[in-house]
C-alpha cells in the first residue's frame, strides 16, 4: 500500500529557557495536498516550521519526510531531499539581480566543481543554458520576466514574496513550507500568489501554509491543523474548523 503521508512529524518539543514554545506537537502532509498551519501569536508556528526543516533542533521527536527520517539532517540536506522553506520576511539577495537569485538556487550544478569547470566546458554551458531557461520560464509564470534583470532589492513586498517562491521551483521540490505568503501583500497580489499555489499544486508540488488570513487558508487548504501554545489543538477540514469551538475561542476569540 502506497503511504499517503509526504511528512509526518511527532512528539516534537522545543523549549526556550524553560518555556515550551512547542509542545509534544504532531503534523502530517499528503501526498499532492495544501494544507494549512494556523494558530494565534505566539502558538509556535515558525518554531514548528524551525523543526521540521531543522533550523532549530528538536528536544525531542522525530521528522519523517518521503518514508526517511529527516531530523538528524542538516537544513540544506533537508532541501536536497525536497524540503523547501519560505521565511516571514522575503529573504532575497538584494545586490544580485532576480534572475541570478534564481540561478543560484538551482542545486548541484556543475560549475560548482573546481575540475569540472575546466574539464567539462561543454556541459557547463548547456547546463547553464538550460537553467536560465527554466528560471525565465519561472519568472514569467509569475509575472517577474520582465524585472529579471533588476536588483532584487528594488522589488516591492510582494514581488519578493513571488521571487523567494519562484526560487524553490528552481530546486524542483517535492513539498514546500510557506511561512506566511500572504502577509504584508496587497489584495490583487494574493490573489495572484494563491493562484499560483494551486496551479503549482496541480503540477505534483505539496504545500504546508502558515497563515492569519483565513480567506486564504479557508480558499486553497485541503486539511487545516490548529496549534495552540505549542500544542494541538484541533485538525481538519477547513469546514470543520470553522465550526469548531475550541477553535473560535482560542483563535478567533469567540
Amino acid at each position: 500500500m502506497v503511504n499517503q503521508k509526504l511528512l509526518t512529524a511527532t512528539g516534537l518539543y522545543k523549549s526556550f529557557g524553560g518555556i515550551k514554545a512547542v509542545n509534544n506537537a504532531q503534523i502530517d502532509v499528503d501526498h499532492g495536498s495544501i494544507t494549512g498551519l494556523i494558530g494565534p501569536n505566539g502558538a509556535g508556528k515558525t518554531t514548528l516550521f524551525n523543526l521540521l526543516s531543522n533550523f532549530i533542533s528538536s528536544d525531542q521527536g522525530q521528522v519523517i519526510f518521503d518514508n526517511q527520517p529527516i531530523h538528524h539532517l542538516n537544513p540544506h540536506k533537508i532541501a536536497q531531499q525536497g524540503c523547501i522553506r519560505t521565511f516571514q520576511v522575503a529573504r532575497v539577495l538584494s545586490r544580485l539581480s532576480v534572475l541570478e537569485n534564481m540561478l543560484l538556487a538551482k542545486p548541484q550544478q556543475t560549475g560548482e566543481n573546481f575540475f569540472k569547470v575546466w574539464f567539462q566546458q561543454k556541459q557547463l554551458r548547456q547546463e547553464e543554458r538550460a537553467n536560465r531557461e527554466k528560471a525565465m520560464s519561472i519568472l514569467e509564470s509569475v509575472g517577474l520576466a520582465a524585472k529579471a534583470h533588476d536588483y532584487a532589492g528594488a522589488l516591492s513586498g510582494g514581488q519578493r514574496k513571488l521571487l523567494e517562491m519562484a526560487r524553490t521551483l528552481m530546486t524542483d521540490p517535492k513539498l514546500v513550507l510557506l511561512d506566511e505568503p500572504a502577509a504584508g501583500v496587497n489584495p490583487t497580489l494574493i490573489g495572484q500568489i494563491c493562484e499560483h499555489i494551486v496551479n503549482w499544486n496541480q503540477q505534483g508540488i505539496s504545500f504546508l501554509v502558515i497563515e492569519h488570513n483565513m480567506d486564504v487558508i479557508m480558499s486553497l487548504c485541503d486539511r487545516v491543523w490548529v496549534l495552540a501554545e505549542g500544542t494541538n489543538l484541533a485538525d481538519g477540514t477547513p469546514e470543520e474548523i470553522q465550526r469548531n469551538p475550541e477553535v473560535l475561542e482560542a483563535y478567533l476569540g469567540e
